[in-house]
């Protein structure tokens, strides 16, 4: 049974369709990276897959309870430390436990350390590990690896198997190899045409 999935689906930016006739579906156990150029509207069609945006045509299909997102902000509160954004983000979702996401991180060594301090790095980690504090099963995530190094983003990598392997699903757009089990869709075929019917041309100017 499909977590999420999408029916004939277009997504636009600025009232502008960037993507049409995108149509798959993502199981428990899958990891889909997305691949195309940069502006092709892969960042769109995560917004739409997440439900922050809606589809311009088609269908997306999935309990939007089910979806975390994470995007190029690492949604951190910087005057607390590692471990109370943890707990905040664990008790916005109805969580407890923050230790395996400590763990799978490497934040240990942080706990204490005020987010607003941590490096590029060390931010973007424990905005990744928020992702196991939701309880969520499909991440939808927006080049999650910027800022990290190659060891950290193994442990990304390895977080990822291990969320898909108990059940779980990614959408992820990357260009890194995150050294997991992958399906690759390519967005580039899917590109809107020019003279794609533009039905709700004002909202461009909304």
């Amino acid at each position: 049974m499909s977590l999420i999935s999408v029916h004939n689906l277009t997504v636009s930016r600025g009232g502008m369709p960037v993507l049409e006739g995108l149509s798959f579906a993502v199981s428990a156990g899958d990891i889909l990276v997305l691949r195309g150029p940069n502006g092709s509207g892969k960042t769109t069609l995560l917004r739409t897959l997440a439900r922050l945006q809606p589809a311009y045509a088609g269908e997306v299909v999935s309990d939007p309870e089910t979806v975390a997102y994470a995007a190029h902000a690492d949604g951190l509160k910087t005057t607390l430390s590692v471990t109370e954004n943890l707990a905040f983000w664990a008790g916005v979702y109805g969580g407890h436990d923050i230790e395996p996401a400590i763990m799978a991180f490497d934040l240990d060594g942080l706990r204490g350390r005020l987010a607003g301090n941590l490096s590029a790095g060390q931010k973007r980690r424990l905005g990744l590990a928020r992702l196991l504090v939701t309880g969520r099963p499909v991440w939808v995530l927006d080049e999650p690896t910027v800022s990290l190094d190659a060891a950290s983003v193994a442990l990304f990598g390895a977080a990822v198997q291990s969320h898909v392997a108990a059940g779980g699903a990614a959408v992820i757009a990357t260009h890194i190899d995150l050294g997991v089990a992958e399906t690759v869709f390519d967005v580039t075929p899917f590109k809107a045409r020019p003279d794609t019917v533009h039905n709700d041309f004002d909202e461009a100017f909304l």
